[in-house]
């Protein structure tokens, strides 16, 4: 099964996806995307994996590149998030934009041969009209349309509103 958790900031898209997460097969691997540019940075990431612990998942931080992470063939993935994977990929250390659309899609379609269960949790980005310079509006653009193609392939798609859960296409099993 393949599930894409959408939302807004803070609409608790990680809070569903981790409870959800909790109740499918084991083992649960949490694959976690966001790089530690600076300290603030490294303190977010290490208050992610201390409210993590105890929840029963193998945290692997992966900033690209997670099409060659190794997974158990039936348990149950998470990744968390496709914006910071996105960036990640998109920009590279000396601010030049790639183009990374095709080799994420293929990435996240490793993932799904590699696991009985894959959840991945996105922003909504693209809906506050833009008004960005060019190379963020390139990066929406790409995220929307990474969005759209795992929304079209994947069984079920909520969408977080203030924490409730709307399911936008499938059931839960």
């Amino acid at each position: 099964m393949r599930i894409l958790i959408t939302g807004g900031s803070g609409s608790g898209k990680s809070t569903f996806a981790e409870n959800l997460m909790q109740k499918l097969p084991q083992p649960r691997m949490y694959i976690a995307t966001m790089r530690p540019f600076d300290g603030e940075s490294g303190r977010k990431i290490a208050r992610h994996q201390s409210l993590r612990d105890g929840k029963g998942f193998h945290t692997i931080e992966r900033e690209t590149d997670v099409g060659t992470l190794d997974l158990p063939e039936h348990g149950t993935a998470l990744l968390e998030c496709m914006c910071n994977l996105t960036a990640n990929e998109m920009f590279d250390c000396e601010g030049n934009v790639l183009d990374v659309y095709d080799k994420i899609l293929r990435d996240i379609g490793s993932l799904e041969r590699k696991c009985g269960t894959l959840i991945v949790v996105t922003n909504d980005v693209g809906s506050d009209g833009g008004g960005y310079d060019e190379k963020i509006m390139r990066y929406v653009d790409v995220l929307g349309r990474l969005n759209r193609a795992l929304a079209a392939r994947f069984e079920c798609v909520f969408e977080l509103v203030c924490g409730i859960p709307v399911a936008l296409k499938g059931e839960l099993p």
